[in-house]
């Protein structure tokens, strides 16, 4: 698979994937358990740091790639799909990651989604879900509870908020998981197993806002919450059964794998890659057209 790199005779260590760019994040914010897990995943993962690529959007979690040794590449605010996956295009070769924050994922970026999965290129979107705009102050997001209350929002949210787990799961991805920084060992094996299949791979992780989060969301009571699903004999390769669990978003705090596609289809860039070579074989030689016109015989006389 293009996450494992067996070629390499080096040995990472999570150090080797941190750069010295310390964090800004508010003191007990959820995003330093995510960011720690995901170093976990990539010493797991084995790749070198030159055949990563992070690619973010704006917030909070977009600032991610800034804390890695990978290449990175900050976008603009929900646009960290799409240049992900030219990225992923025009070098097939890297392992590419993808993160944001659910406003960043499922307000303006959320347009973009459905075509990423739709395409399944080999790409692992890591969404921090804390149902709030932390960076511009504790704005609703498109995740916050209906009633919830913020600065902006004096009396209470009136809409419902987006599912997450359930939108991708409607478009057809094929890994769809949910993890909690509070576990830190289920994340960083949850973000490795991202990265090892073959296609779209979704993880929205509950990262709460120390700053702006409600009480329920904080990684205390994450720990008292959060139900395995593992544990409780979920099936994987159900599709039907994972909807059902996703249905629960907001409710019960089930961490775990959704649903992983027990047979999945090639990714976008090995069919770009097959369309290729069937073109290439097509390609006439360069005299082809010039005998079906007649002219491979004709003298042009100098002027």
């Amino acid at each position: 698979m293009s996450a494992e790199c067996p070629l390499s005779p080096e040995v990472f260590t999570a150090k080797d994937y941190r750069s010295s760019l310390k964090p800004i994040w508010c003191p007990g914010c959820g995003d330093y358990g995510v960011v720690t897990a995901i170093y976990r995943a990539l010493t797991a993962i084995g790749r070198p740091p030159h055949e990563i690529a992070f690619i973010s959007g704006i917030g909070c979690s977009s600032r991610i790639p800034g804390y890695t040794t990978a290449y990175g590449f900050n976008t603009v605010h929900g646009r960290a799909l799409p240049i992900a996956q030219g990225i992923k295009m025009a070098n097939p070769g890297l392992l590419v990651l993808v993160a944001g924050g659910d406003g960043d994922g499922f307000s303006i970026g959320g347009g973009h989604v459905p075509h990423a999965i739709r395409r399944n290129l080999d790409l692992t979107y890591l969404v921090m879900d804390n149902q709030v705009y932390g960076l511009t102050k504790g704005q609703l997001s498109p995740t916050s509870p209906r009633g919830t209350k913020t600065a902006s929002s004096l009396h209470g949210s009136m809409e419902d908020p987006v599912n997450p787990l359930l939108y991708v799961l409607a478009y057809g991805a094929g890994f769809v998981a949910q993890g909690v920084p509070a576990d830190m060992e289920g994340l960083a094996k949850m973000i490795e197993e991202a990265i090892r299949y073959p296609g779209f791979a979704f993880v929205n992780i509950q990262s709460p806002c120390i700053t702006y989060g409600e009480p329920e969301t904080q990684l205390k009571t994450q720990k008292t919450r959060m139900r395995k699903l593992a544990a409780e004999g979920h099936d994987v390769t159900n599709r039907l059964r994972a909807m059902e669990l996703a249905q629960e978003y907001g409710r019960t705090l089930y961490t775990g794998v959704f649903y992983r596609n027990p047979a999945p289809p090639p990714t976008y860039e090995s069919l770009i890659r097959e369309r290729q070579r069937e073109l290439q074989d097509k390609i006439p030689a360069l005299e082809e057209p010039l005998d079906s016109n007649g002219t491979e015989n004709v003298e042009i006389a100098a002027g």
